[in-house]
């Protein structure tokens, strides 16, 4: 499936938009997140070829996913609301609908920048990765790690 190309400065500014109506009714802890992680895609705008800055804001969008979710349940208001505190709140609800889409495109945009999943457990089983290091139990001789360049071939260059 081809996602659409759409450009980072779209996401941010339509996400900016329905977190700043989304303000109107919830306050504080939704506004620092959501606006925290949109200077972070400020920053991915500003540094084009960044993987760690592009990384962290798509960290941060799944981040305000979870709590978004928390935030609105929580502190959904239980008393009548008039019509701009119904407006807010679907512009809140709306951001949270459409953060798992922009999610995906600019998870896209990470792997255009170079960047790649790297999902490690340890603790699920033995690691995969080769290192220049050898277990104890290796079945390989190592070389000799005191050999001087004379016995490896290579010859000391004066100068």
């Amino acid at each position: 499936m081809e996602l659409p190309a759409v450009n980072l400065k779209m996401i941010l500014l339509v996400h900016w938009l329905l977190t700043t109506w989304g303000c109107l009714v919830f306050l504080g802890p939704y506004a620092w997140a959501n606006f925290t992680i949109l200077a972070l895609g400020v920053w991915a705008v500003a540094q084009r070829d960044s993987v760690d800055a592009i990384s962290m804001f798509l960290g941060g969008l799944v981040a305000t996913i979870f709590l978004d979710i928390i935030h609105i349940s929580i502190f959904y208001p239980r008393h009548v609301l008039t019509d701009t505190g119904h407006f807010g709140a679907g512009m809140a609800i709306l951001n949270l609908l459409l953060k798992p889409f922009s999610c995906c495109l600019v998870y896209h945009m990470y792997r255009e920048r170079g960047g790649e999943l790297q999902l490690h457990a340890g603790f699920c089983g033995p690691s995969q990765e080769h290192s220049a290091y050898q277990t104890i139990d290796s079945p390989e001789v190592p070389s000799d790690p005191f050999a001087g360049p004379e016995s490896k071939g290579n010859t000391p260059q004066g100068y």
